[in-house]
């Protein structure tokens, strides 16, 4: 017994956490309690901030997911924002653990939050605290490793490899269907039009006669590949460059401007948040909607 109670102090004084492992479930006991807090970079103030990582969440939770869609979507939506802040905290070489805009994952305050929701502000806080709390600490992982949990809006009716947006493979962000992400959708396609002029000068190409070919899409349909004027693209490229809503697009050029349609928003990498919206009205449970879209993860607890 003597011996347990010395051990026991050991570990509580090291400040280290132990892993148990089981069939389904992975528990990360953490015992220093600074890892409960994160510090984030406020893009706007461009200041730092050291706060309680679920009020985190809350936050980027009411950012990040419409606060309309279903329980089990904001909880799916929870677990992957908590996943993908502890990836950070785990690997960040900075004075800050993430930033505040989409550059890692949109936050917002409660008084944004106000501003936001308005007259629903009571209202959707607490949904969305709810679906925080009842998630508490879980996270995912992929061989006892805490995964990068990218998502994004929605999808043209499949995800993304990871390996074709980000140049790195990564087993649990492979390419699934994601048979909600359809027409039924609003701003599921989008047509935007912009000028010739617009058109080169963002491409950085010569102007005076506009050849596209050569487009070669991956499995999903987006565009990996595009020659305009005989210089080679990304999908990627083209759509930061033309600030597009995603990579399947496809480009019709008028005598007086150019038409691009979309399909879907976002980079298309891990979970479409209305794909999930769209599993959670079926009657799918936030760890069905995760492990669809993040294949062969595990529930797990910090």
């Amino acid at each position: 017994m003597n011996n347990k109670i010395l051990l026991l102090i050991v570990v509580l004084l090291t400040g280290v956490f132990l892993v148990v492992s089981s069939k389904y479930h992975t528990t990360f006991f953490m015992v220093d309690d600074k890892s409960q807090n994160i510090t984030i970079k406020d893009k706007e103030s461009n200041t730092l901030e050291n706060i309680d990582l679920e009020d985190y969440v809350i936050g980027v939770v009411a950012a990040e997911m419409p606060a309309s869609f279903e329980i089990e979507a904001l909880k799916a939506q929870a677990i992957a924002a908590r996943t993908y802040a502890v990836y950070k905290m785990n690997n960040s070489n900075q004075d800050y653990d993430v930033v505040t805009d989409v550059s890692n994952q949109s936050y917002i305050t409660v008084e944004k939050m106000k501003e936001k929701w308005g007259n629903d502000f009571s209202k959707y806080y607490a949904k969305v605290k709810d679906a925080v709390n009842e998630t508490r600490n879980k996270i995912l992982t992929y061989n006892g490793e805490v995964i990068e949990a990218f998502y994004f809006a929605m999808s043209n009716g499949y995800t993304e490899d990871a390996s074709l947006v980000f140049s790195e493979d990564k087993e649990y962000l492979q390419s699934v269907a994601s048979v909600y992400d359809n027409a039924n959708l609003k701003n599921f396609l989008v047509t935007k039009s912009i000028s010739k002029q617009e058109f080169c000068q963002s491409l950085k190409i010569t102007c005076n006669n506009i050849n596209i070919q050569n487009i070669k899409r991956s499995n999903s349909n987006r565009v990996n590949e595009i020659t305009i004027n005989n210089q080679v693209f990304k999908g990627t490229e083209v759509r930061k460059a033309l600030a597009l809503r995603s990579t399947d697009f496809t480009i019709n050029v008028n005598n007086q401007d150019i038409e691009i349609t979309t399909k879907g928003y976002g980079h298309g990498v891990g979970m479409s948040q209305y794909g999930a919206n769209g599993m959670a009205k079926e009657g799918k449970n936030y760890e069905e909607i995760l492990t669809y879209y993040y294949k062969n993860v595990k529930l797990s607890s910090i």
